[in-house]
């Protein structure tokens, strides 16, 4: 008998703004995607969440009648639950925010930025997380921007899975590519291609090294690179790392946009990505859908689609 698979979920949510066109966050986003997580069949065992606020003006502004002082991830975690109760279960998950950024006026939040991973108790034990003090990537090209610029930062938790082994899981969201570069304004191509962009790659591939050591990761998230640039020869090359989208032919290196993960107006890219390593093989990514597609469950709430995929550790 094979070992079991686990189910993951990497999901660029825009801090549940996308109703509102990313002005502001709103219930009816997260109830959104809370009502499409439940109706997974199988229930994934991981969902890693980008762009997920703590609390600021952004998140709270569109809201009625905000519970004081919520966090956001509390408030999605409630419609988690409920959705789940309207099927008549119990939600799995326990959710863990790895805080990234604030952008703030004197004490006045405007907008906070950071990541979040939902754990299935049911099937995984939690050994160990970094949220107090996630992992720094950033890349600061303009050291006069250190302060302005959003922190990066990647999440790591530790995993006990069903078979006893000891997972490793890392989800991460990487800058868009400098503008202060020649090449930004002088290639078509940008999304990965940023000399910032390739640091903070090679940061993370540092961090997911030194964590995992000899043993099994995955490591998700928005890259904002497309497949064939820099950044993603980097990783899936001298970093050696393996895209499931790849592996499993649901990717054509040929045509960077043909299978989108991302959009803005008509605009279509990849950007999202899930590697992996270390004696994880992936089985299948059923129920992803390219951006765009309107058979996709997740169509229209965010300007992202998931990543959805069945992976084991050998």
């Amino acid at each position: 008998m094979g070992r079991p698979t686990l189910r993951i979920v990497s999901y660029n949510v825009r801090y549940f703004g996308h109703a509102l066109k990313g002005l502001a966050s709103t219930h009816r986003s997260q109830r959104g995607i809370a009502d499409r997580l439940a109706r997974l069949d199988p229930t994934a065992d991981i969902i890693c969440l980008q762009e997920i606020e703590t609390t600021s003006f952004r998140s709270r502004v569109a809201l009625r009648r905000p519970r004081r002082e919520e966090t956001q991830l509390a408030s999605f975690m409630r419609e988690v639950e409920a959705a789940f109760a309207l099927r008549g279960r119990a939600s799995p998950y326990e959710g863990f925010y790895f805080r990234a950024h604030v952008n703030r006026l004197r004490s006045f939040k405007i907008y906070t930025t950071g990541l979040a991973i939902l754990v299935n108790q049911r099937r995984l034990q939690v050994e160990g997380h970094n949220a107090e003090a996630p992992q720094r990537i950033t890349h600061h090209h303009v050291e006069l921007m250190r302060d302005v610029k959003q922190t990066r930062i990647c999440a790591h938790m530790v995993l006990r899975t069903p078979a006893g082994t000891r997972l490793h899981l890392f989800n991460t969201h990487l800058s868009l590519p400098t503008p202060f570069a020649r090449a930004f304004w002088s290639s078509p191509r940008r999304m990965g291609f940023g000399p910032n962009q390739l640091a903070e790659a090679r940061a993370l591939a540092s961090f997911v090294r030194r964590c995992s050591g000899d043993e099994p990761y995955v490591v998700c998230g928005d890259f904002n690179s497309s497949p064939g640039s820099p950044v993603y020869r980097y990783l899936t090359g001298e970093a050696g790392l393996a895209c499931a989208q790849e592996r499993l032919g649901q990717l054509d290196l040929e045509r960077p946009s043909s299978f989108p993960t991302a959009g803005f107006i008509r605009l279509r890219m990849h950007l999202d990505h899930l590697l992996y390593g270390n004696g994880v093989s992936f089985v299948d990514l059923e129920g992803t859908r390219p951006f765009g597609d309107r058979r996709g469950p997740f169509h229209g709430l965010s300007d992202h689609v998931p990543l959805v995929g069945r992976f084991r550790c050998h």
